[in-house]
This record gives C-alpha cells, structure tokens and sequence, in this order.
C-alpha cells in the first residue's frame, strides 16, 4: 500500500481513499494516523483477495442497495460490509498478520 498526499482529492469530506492499494490522502487534513493506515491496508486486502474489479463492483452494488433501503448517503457508505470490518479491526495494528480471507462476509446483513 502506498499514500500519496495531494490537495485536491478525495472530494468533499472524506480524508483518505483507496484505489488499487494506493492511498490517497488530502494534505489539509493531515497525516494519517496509524489507525487509518490500518483501515486503509485493510481494504487493501480485500481488493487483493476480490481481484479488485470485483471489490469495486461488489462496493457499488452493496452501496446502491443500503442507498435505497437507509435513504441516507452516509448510512449507506457506514452499512457497507467492507467497511464495517475495516471500521471494526482498524484498532487491532495486528489485524493484517491474522485475519481470515472473506473476513468481510461475516460483516454483511
């Protein structure tokens, strides 16, 4: 995983997003903390083991459907079950060297 901090994106509030194991980082926002680094390498593994095509495709399908059902942006993006794990473990700085493949799945409902 590597971050690249730059002024301009992400858009709007969000601090740091993934993109094919590259993070990027708005620069006004600060330096990530070690916290968010672990979230972010997380998601990285998930892009790993769904080939990242299918982590993308998988994140916008499951996206639309919380959209839809919560009415609500955030809630959606909260609802995710790529994020409820990474927003679980990103505390646990050892998660990476245990964690289980497919560990998202357990995340979903």
């Amino acid at each position: 995983m590597r971050i690249i901090y730059n002024k301009y994106f992400p858009f709007g509030s969000f601090w740091a997003i993934n993109l094919f194991g590259y993070v990027f980082c708005r620069v006004d926002m600060g330096r990530l903390p070690e916290t968010a680094k672990n979230h972010e390498y997380i998601h990285s593994l998930q892009q790993k083991e769904m080939l990242f095509i299918g982590f993308y495709l998988w994140y916008v399908v499951e996206w639309m459907y919380h959209f839809v059902r919560l009415r609500s942006f955030m809630k959606a993006y909260y609802a995710l079950s790529f994020e409820r794990e990474a927003y679980a473990m990103q505390d646990d700085l050892n998660y990476k060297y245990k964690r289980k493949r497919f560990a998202w799945m357990k995340m979903m409902g």
